[in-house]
């Protein structure tokens, strides 16, 4: 995985166009927007951090720190993008791209209000409806979080 410079990306997808393609809402919807995507292969999207977030009232008031299972879910959410560019599907109202499993997860750096979390996700491997990622979050260049994430697109019952 190589280091970029999110400032100087342009915007490939705008958050409008991520809530056409993710279930997410606030105060979970945690992709900003796509600075990269190559369908098929890999996917560079921002989170931007700010001391608004509802979870730094509890996580920890005196010391915000970003909890790590929501940069998880960042990181997922990232992969849920470039599951759905790669499998060319417009968004459908009963097509949700689930969790199924999160393995070789670190956490090296805290991230902190003001901060811009850089999402990163590879594809590994694709097969049926299971899709496994590469995935790292990064903050100026450095690795806080890295996981291999595994999803499925699965069809909702109405």
């Amino acid at each position: 995985m190589t280091e970029s410079n999110s400032s100087e990306q342009k915007t490939v997808m705008d958050v409008n166009e991520i809530r056409k393609f993710l279930a997410h809402r606030y105060p979970f919807l945690l992709v900003d927007r796509v600075v990269q995507l190559e369908p098929g292969k890999s996917i560079t999207a921002i989170k931007n951090v700010t001391i608004n977030e509802p979870f730094f009232n509890g996580h920890f008031p005196e010391k915000p720190i970003m909890p790590g299972v929501l940069i998880v879910e960042a990181m997922a959410q990232a992969t849920g993008l470039l599951g759905f560019k790669t499998m060319d599907a417009e968004p459908q109202p009963d097509l949700l791209y689930v969790l199924a499993g999160i393995d070789k997860v670190k956490f090296k750096h805290q991230v902190v209000p003001g901060d811009q979390l850089e999402l990163y996700a590879e594809i590994i491997r694709h097969k049926g409806p299971m899709w496994i990622y590469k995935t790292e979050a990064r903050v100026n260049g450095v690795v806080v979080t890295s996981a291999e994430i595994k999803c499925v697109a699965t069809k909702t019952e109405k």
